[in-house]
């Protein structure tokens, strides 16, 4: 038996759009066994156990670089992350998929041939690379090739998560951004990723408030997520650093000291329309991790 943990994800981080990544100490974890014949999916809902699974189709995809296949396959899986809720569900599928066929199949691909499987899957590196890698990350993809770098995160930052109740669809909140932007719009958000990464690796709450700002999605995707403006205000009153959409939303996620911000915003956040999830977080380091 192969058994792949991995972690949750939180992309863009403000103005970092399709770049930045960091993970969180929340995880799925798959674990994959050869059986004699057919296909059984357990520990999810019934509409994804079927070969449309994600995990399942990554992990065929893998195998076939490979070279290599199962007689019969069985997975099962507890998943921590909500799905589509901007926490790198569908990354951390086919990641799992991706390293257990690698791990089961005997393939002895490196982590990084299997972190440019998992985003040629995927489609774009921002959530695949912490998930993979751990940590803060930043990539780019050239000529279709990905590729990732690793910066320090200061411990002295938490996080705290508030994941509603709705989803909202990736592709959907990017049919929201302009075709194009300004020249001013542009040197905005690259002076601000620059300076960000520097900002969370110093621990500099200050410095990352206002670095975190962004001209590029975050006023179109807000109109996806109701209560915004309410738990902006809330947060904003009860201590947040600062806060930013994870990935396309709908959490929105808290850069704090500690977690007695998470009791000092319950009342209030129980009082909106919609209903929310409190999770305290902190920065996962190590990324995707493989037993056999």
């Amino acid at each position: 038996m192969v058994k792949v943990t991995v972690p949750a994800t939180t992309a863009n981080i403000g103005p970092g759009f399709d770049t930045l990544g960091l993970a969180l100490n929340m995880y799925n974890v798959y674990e994959f066994m050869e059986i004699s014949e057919g296909l059984i999916i357990e520990g999810c809902p019934d509409k994804y156990i079927n070969e449309d699974n994600l995990v399942y189709k990554s992990f065929q995809i893998t195998a076939d670089i490979i070279g290599k296949k199962a007689k019969g396959l069985r997975i099962s899986m507890t998943a921590d992350i909500p799905v589509s809720r901007g926490l790198g569900s569908s990354s951390a599928c086919i990641v799992g998929g991706v390293f257990g066929a690698n791990a089961m199949l005997g393939g002895n691909l490196s982590k990084d041939e299997l972190f440019k499987i998992a985003v040629n899957i995927e489609g774009h590196p921002d959530n695949i690379a912490p998930a993979v890698y751990g940590g803060l990350t930043a990539s780019i993809v050239e000529e279709g090739t990905p590729y990732c770098v690793s910066y320090n995160i200061s411990d002295k930052l938490k996080f705290c998560a508030l994941i509603p109740d709705f989803e909202t669809s990736t592709s959907e909140a990017r049919k929201l951004l302009p075709e194009e932007i300004t020249f001013q719009d542009a040197v905005f958000n690259v002076s601000r990723t620059a300076v960000l990464l520097k900002a969370l690796e110093e621990g500099s709450f200050q410095l990352i408030n206002i670095a975190l700002k962004d001209k590029l999605h975050h006023k179109y995707r807000k109109t996806l997520i109701n209560d915004c403006d309410d738990i902006k205000k809330i947060c904003a009153e009860n201590g947040s650093k600062a806060l930013f959409i994870s990935g396309s939303g709908p959490t929105l996620m808290n850069i704090i000291e500690n977690s007695d911000f998470t009791n000092k915003i319950k009342d209030s956040i129980m009082n909106l329309k919609y209903e929310w999830e409190i999770k305290y977080l902190s920065a996962d380091t190590k990324g995707v991790i493989v037993e056999q």
